[in-house]
């Protein structure tokens, strides 16, 4: 996703002038995002965004309000409008996070997002900008999904970055519940068979 396809997608807001004059602000006085954040959902709408599948609007909004900071601003403004945000903030800085210019400055965020048990931040921290996940940490995060229903279609880059290891702990789970009369989610158990395979 890049912000020129979040602002296309965005056309047709209720009010699209606020969002325009918003950026503006943001790029101009950074620490004005802080009152554009939460405004973004009332100004722009909650709902799906069919120009960008997987988005709503508040979220696209609040992305490009982030992509619209300064780049010596953003992993800090980032990170302060996560702090201080509702699930629903949060989760737009984790989608945002790919498009801004911060290297591995946002790593922190993922970390929290995925030590809570809300699925949608979990999944959201494990889009795109999960690449700078170290492989433990990564691997944590995908038996994290396992356990609490996040599908792993959520998460980026999957078969590229599975590994021989990633697939002994999902077969020691599976183990595990099979002796307390459980089984893996469907998608699980189709990475393992994947990996099975691969490391044959």
């Amino acid at each position: 996703m890049t912000p020129d396809r979040l602002r296309a997608a965005l056309e047709g807001v209720p009010d699209p002038d606020w969002l325009e004059t918003a950026l503006r602000r943001v790029a101009a006085e950074p620490g004005t995002v802080a009152r554009s954040f939460p405004a973004a959902a009332r100004r722009c709408g909650r709902h799906d965004l069919p120009g960008a599948p997987g988005w709503t609007a508040d979220e696209a909004a609040r992305a490009l309000l982030l992509a619209a900071l300064p780049a010596d601003q953003a992993a800090g403004q980032a990170e302060e409008v996560y702090r201080h945000g509702d699930a629903a903030e949060k989760r737009a800085v984790l989608k945002a996070l790919p498009l801004l210019p911060i290297g591995t400055a946002g790593v922190s965020l993922l970390h929290d997002a995925i030590r809570t048990n809300d699925t949608r931040l979990v999944a959201a921290a494990l889009g795109p900008y999960a690449r700078h996940l170290a492989a433990d940490a990564w691997r944590q995060a995908v038996l994290k999904c396992v356990f609490i229903g996040v599908p792993l279609a959520a998460v980026a880059d999957l078969d590229d970055r599975a590994d021989a290891e990633l697939a002994a702990m999902l077969a020691a789970l599976a183990a595990e519940r099979h002796a307390a009369g459980r089984q893996l989610p469907a998608d699980a158990t189709a990475l393992l068979d994947r990996l099975t395979i691969r490391e044959a």
